[in-house]
């Protein structure tokens, strides 16, 4: 192949944290972009962060630059509800088939919210990972982008969307709105799919995350959130009593052969942040942590002897064997102490698991791209960047994201 003056075409598949970084880097550096991703929003999981670690801001100062960096070129396209369905070809010339999904909603939308208030159907909110719910016609969060509401076409019954239709000023309501396919070539492919939360289902030990007020990390986060299911307040689910007494229960499916065989890396950092939301929303509330061993490598060393000065804050290194649930609402577990071998047994109002993280799935449309533990391994002109390729934080994400929009560059420059 000989190189060309052309710029490099990548496709990025993913728009969380690491899509992003890998468009807005390729694009500021010549490439042209195309961003596919199946949710109505870009954004990722970082959107349903309260804060980041350590600097514990929220994550929109983030997402906000680099939102407003794709809105700035004219390098970057992107395609929200969307999934790639086949790819064929190799480096330097992929052809790739994308489906796009109807909205339902069109550009001309202003989210006005007229559309939601006349909207008479409800969905459970799956930003808020089911905890609250919205209206069939819907903005996925305050701050989405882009900046336009959808319908979900599930929760509608018969002609239901019509009040919506008619409510809705600037016509952006299409309710004949078809799903259309795409085509594209591109020179190289980023795979940033990201991560889901392990399912809490499947532990059997830890009440296979069905004993009341026993909540998930990321739940926890949507829980801490200002524009969260309780507007920011830790309150447990089941009766809406603040937190006084809580625990963090680690590897909540993680280092287990029967689970995730891995380290998540972010758990224990996670938890150690999450504990300073309840300590600084109720002084005199108390934390214990359940750990394995307590990982924050490098930076993140201060951030834990931050956590471990706090007076009520107990650490007690034991795996937990067992989470049930109180007639009152309180949850109490059982574990081993493995400092003093004793037995510990304690009741709390709420339990978090400090789950997983789980990849997001294996694209089996792309040639030449291997999975090792449901991470992706580079193929030919294929990288994978983030939490697609290795559990890592949001820092680290950024730095692989630009480091994949390098690779992606230099490959479709050998055309």
């Amino acid at each position: 192949m000989q190189s060309s003056d052309k710029p490099s075409r990548i496709l990025v598949i993913g728009g969380g944290f690491s899509g992003l970084t890998t468009a807005v880097d390729a694009a500021e550096s010549g490439a042209e972009v195309i961003i596919v991703e199946k949710n109505p929003h870009l954004g990722g999981r970082v959107a349903q962060l309260n804060k980041y670690f350590p600097k514990m801001c929220p994550p929109v100062c983030g997402l906000e630059i680099n939102f407003r960096r794709i809105k700035t070129n004219p390098g970057v396209q992107f395609h929200t509800l969307s999934e790639v369905t086949s790819v064929s070809g190799g480096p330097g010339n992929y052809d790739v088939a994308i489906q796009k999904h109807p909205r339902y909603v069109n550009d001309k939308c202003t989210a006005c919210n007229a559309c939601a208030e006349a909207c008479p159907a409800t969905r459970a909110n799956d930003f808020n990972f089911g905890m609250d719910k919205t209206k069939a016609a819907y903005l996925p969060f305050n701050q989405a982008f882009p900046q336009q509401y959808v319908i979900d076409a599930k929760a509608c019954k018969k002609d239901c969307g019509t009040p919506c239709k008619e409510a809705c000023k600037y016509d952006a309501i299409d309710l004949e709105m078809k799903a259309e396919t795409v085509n594209v070539k591109v020179d190289s492919i980023v795979v940033a799919t990201g991560w889901n939360p392990y399912d809490a289902d499947r532990i059997e030990t830890l009440g296979s995350g069905k004993v009341p007020n026993t909540i998930s990390n990321m739940e926890m986060e949507r829980l801490a959130a200002p524009n969260g299911p309780t507007g920011g307040a830790i309150n447990r689910p089941s009766d809406g009593k603040p937190v006084q007494k809580i625990a963090f229960v680690q590897c909540a499916g993680s280092r287990d052969e029967n689970h995730l065989a891995f380290c998540s890396y972010i758990c224990c950092m996670a938890s150690l942040k999450q504990t300073l939301y309840i300590r600084e929303q109720n002084p005199d509330a108390e934390v214990s942590i359940f750990y394995i061993d307590m990982r924050t490598p490098g930076r993140y060393e201060k951030f834990l002897n931050q956590v471990q000065a706090d007076a009520k804050v107990s650490f007690i290194k034991g795996k937990v064997a067992k989470i049930e649930k109180v007639k009152n609402g309180d949850v109490t577990v059982t574990a081993e102490d493995m400092l003093t071998g004793d037995k510990v047994e304690k009741t709390f109002d709420m339990v978090v698991l400090a789950t997983g993280m789980e990849p997001a799935g294996a694209l089996k449309q792309l040639p030449g791209v291997s999975y090792i533990e449901g991470f992706a391994a580079p193929g030919a002109g294929i990288f994978p960047t983030g939490c697609s390729r290795n559990p890592m934080d949001v820092s680290k994400s950024a730095q692989d994201a630009t480091s994949a929009a390098l690779k992606a560059i230099h490959a479709g420059k050998g055309r």
